[in-house]
């Protein structure tokens, strides 16, 4: 049996409803807002980062039979490392928090007044999102029926409500050009896109998608890889669409209130202006099911992924615990948890793209056995050293003289000098 038609739509529905979340919503307006007269180009990039990328980790994944065979390749001991500290990343420690932070910041404040307890309605809001987001996740075979039936449809509809409005209503037009989108439009959209945290989600979210798609009826292997690869490229095209609607919205926000803070604040602004006061229901309610969404899924792929390496904990006894932990590290605040996942994000996103790169030609690579080791090795040691430079000015004066650092692929020369050297030297000396 294979995945089609309307079973096929549901799964790509669930997948786009997983992948978009809080840095969704929030980075595309942010980089069109910045980029202005540039901001098609600035798309350029950011497709390939934040859509390409993550539909390639999809096929890479369900290709490879999961992220830990994919990360052998490199070495069992590498597989394990840097599986859990992208699950951490993806999960409790960084994305899962953003989801809640982030929805409250669009979905409180603005209706309570500047003399409210903020933090207490933030600890409030926190304890019924986690709790109703681990209701779901307890379930998550039925992740399919819940978010590709009844949210994914309601949270296009709303943001496609906002766009027809920009449509009907151009304002002012896209403002100029700002930062190194005047210079460097496509590379710094593609850097932008790391944010969104979607490359590395998609290498985990394969766990659940094999789930959904085997408890739709398909049981065989090989099915259950064709349907993961047919889903991730029907969320990608969504992702691709909705994209394309936020950079227009973006634009058209940053030309008519110069300046915006970030995404969030750009989209406040332009359904102020469209809608008024409805605006700012509509705005609340696009975050508050993006990242909802995001957070069901998260913590089901990541209880799914630490119970399969440590089942003396059930799964549920993970989702609760991912959930618990989630809910801490969100009341530390939206700003503090984006600071923190730049560095991170730059250390890991080089090393998942050269694995999902090498994937593509594994079957050339047969007895080259140092080619991911050295690939792998020598992207992340360039990475580490990157995130490590703001502490050690010496060493951001060394690292400016690689080529492509300037614009932040740094590690793109390296990574390419491993991979040559895996190609010629011998495989007996791994």
């Amino acid at each position: 049996m294979q995945l089609r038609g309307k079973n096929l739509i549901l799964v790509g529905l669930a997948l786009f409803s997983m992948f978009f979340g809080a840095g969704n919503l929030i980075f595309p307006p942010g980089i069109a807002a910045q980029a202005g007269t540039a901001t098609w180009l600035a798309v350029v990039g950011l497709a390939v980062s934040a859509v390409g990328l993550p539909v390639l980790g999809v096929v890479a994944v369900a290709r490879s039979g999961g992220m830990d065979t994919l990360g052998s390749r490199v070495h069992p001991l590498f597989a394990r490392a840097f599986t859990i500290a992208a699950y951490l990343a993806i999960g409790p420690c960084l994305a899962i928090p953003r989801t809640a932070t982030t929805s409250f910041e669009m979905a409180v404040p603005p209706f309570v007044g500047a003399d409210a307890p903020i933090p207490l309605f933030r600890l409030l809001y926190s304890l019924v999102f986690f709790a109703v987001a681990l209701l779901i996740a307890l379930r998550p075979e039925k992740l399919t029926d819940r978010l590709g039936k009844i949210l994914c449809p309601i949270l296009v509809a709303l943001i496609v409500i906002t766009f027809a409005g920009c449509l009907v209503n151009p304002l002012e037009g896209y403002g100029p050009a700002a930062g190194n989108y005047v210079t460097h439009p496509v590379i710094q959209g593609f850097l932008e896109g790391y944010q969104t945290m979607d490359t590395i989600a998609a290498l985990a979210f394969g766990i659940i998608i094999a789930v959904n798609i085997r408890a739709r009826g398909v049981k065989e292997e090989g099915a259950v890889v064709r349907g993961t690869v047919r889903a991730g490229v029907i969320a990608g095209i969504m992702l691709l669409v909705v994209y394309c609607m936020l950079a227009h919205i973006g634009a058209l926000s940053a030309g008519a209130v110069p300046n915006p803070t970030d995404g969030a604040q750009a989209l406040t602004n332009i359904v102020g202006l469209l809608f008024g006061p409805v605006g700012n229901v509509l705005l609340a309610g696009i975050f508050i099911i993006a990242c909802f969404n995001v957070c069901v899924g998260l913590i089901s792929s990541c209880g799914e992924y630490f119970y399969s390496i440590c089942p003396k904990l059930s799964y549920r006894g993970w989702a609760v615990l991912f959930a618990v932990v989630s809910m801490v590290i969100s009341n530390a605040g939206l700003a503090q948890i984006i600071s923190v996942s730049a560095p991170v994000l730059g250390i890991l996103y080089p090393m998942a793209i050269v694995l999902i790169a090498l994937s593509f030609s594994h079957r050339w690579l047969e007895g080259r056995r140092l080619v991911y080791p050295l690939g792998v090795l020598f992207a992340g040691v360039f990475s580490v050293l990157d995130a490590l430079k703001g502490f050690l000015p010496v060493l951001e004066e060394v690292l400016k003289l690689m080529p492509l650092a300037s614009i932040g692929l740094g590690w793109v020369l390296p990574a390419a000098v491993g991979v040559v050297l895996g190609l010629i030297l011998p495989s007996k000396q791994n």
